[in-house]
């Protein structure tokens, strides 16, 4: 139990996953602008994609027996 405490106290120091310990920012893809926006764009597809079948054929996703 000891040693497991012990791992996951150097495991989370800070630079423990950089073996250089150099900051590396400029690597780094801040997640608002980027994945923000290309959820967004996904969501819009998908909504717009339904939208538009459903206006087109509103009885294609139905069950045939009703």
């Amino acid at each position: 139990s000891a040693l497991v405490m012990i791992h996951l106290l150097f495991l989370h120091q800070t630079g423990s996953s950089n073996p250089l310990g150099s900051k590396s920012n400029m690597d780094k893809t801040p997640f608002h602008p980027y994945f923000t926006l290309k959820d967004l764009v996904g969501f819009m597809i998908t909504i717009m994609s339904l939208i538009i079948l459903t206006l087109q054929n509103p009885y294609f996703l139905g069950d045939p027996d009703n």
